[in-house]
């Protein structure tokens, strides 16, 4: 029996921008407290791309972004991954501490390659919601319960891992990250969640931050993890996998 075929290398290619946004601003200070707010700055520089009002526009554009805040500086970090190039020139000047910083990747990954990482997720899981209120046994659409303890926010990551031999779908469904770690050496920090005031007052985003180390396994389908982000929230700012 012959041995089987290392899987073949995969080119991830997308742009980074660096938005560096002074949190004394309203503009950057509206972005920290609505969830929404921050989504529109965001989708801003990609205006023309795609027709308005088009519902997966993010998604067609391989938008996604994650940011940081530096409280002593004042200063909002904002990463945008895209596959099109952004114009941010509609973001107030007085708001940008410093001009927007733009980085073209091109990178080809390979089975048994290694990367440090770095992603914030929204780590949920769906809780069944009970019958429907008309007592029939049809299936309804369960509800998102965030994970709120490190141990369980790592077990969410975990399910996503890829050990070698294994196809990028789990039993359940769950679709996996084309890469495997050492669970017991990944980094997990609480983050405070994210809101909108209104009108979408039902919208809560819980956040956590994961950092570690994952080796390649598929590399195909690690890079479709880089492009289309993991997990729920990636129109506020989850789900981006930085990797060096």
């Amino acid at each position: 029996m012959s041995a089987e075929r290392p899987a073949a290398p995969a080119r991830f290619v997308a742009t980074h921008t660096l938005l560096t946004l002074d949190t004394r601003h309203p503009y950057a200070a509206k972005s920290l407290i609505d969830a929404q707010d921050m989504h529109r700055t965001v989708m801003s520089g990609f205006r023309g791309w795609v027709e308005d009002g088009n519902r997966d526009a993010r998604a067609q554009m391989g938008i996604l972004s994650t940011w940081t805040l530096d409280l002593r500086a004042a200063r909002l970090l904002l990463v945008v991954q895209s596959q099109v190039p952004g114009d941010w020139s509609r973001i107030p000047r007085a708001a940008l501490a410093a001009a927007p910083e733009t980085l073209t990747l091109d990178r080809t990954f390979g089975a048994g390659d290694t990367v440090g990482f770095r992603t914030v997720v929204n780590p949920v899981r769906s809780r069944p919601s009970g019958p429907g209120a008309s007592g029939t046994s049809e299936k309804t659409r369960g509800v998102r319960v965030a994970h709120t303890r490190p141990d369980y926010v790592k077990s969410w990551f975990a399910r996503r891992l890829q050990p070698p031999g294994e196809p990028p779908v789990a039993p359940d469904g769950l679709a996996r990250l084309g890469a495997d770690a050492d669970p017991g050496r990944l980094g997990v920090r609480m983050l405070p969640r994210v809101s909108s005031p209104a009108p979408h007052k039902g919208l809560r985003i819980a956040r956590a931050e994961i950092t570690g180390t994952l080796t390649v396994t598929d590399p195909g389908t690690f890079v479709g993890a880089l492009t289309r982000g993991i997990g729920h929230g990636r129109a506020y700012g989850c789900g981006l996998v930085l990797v060096r």
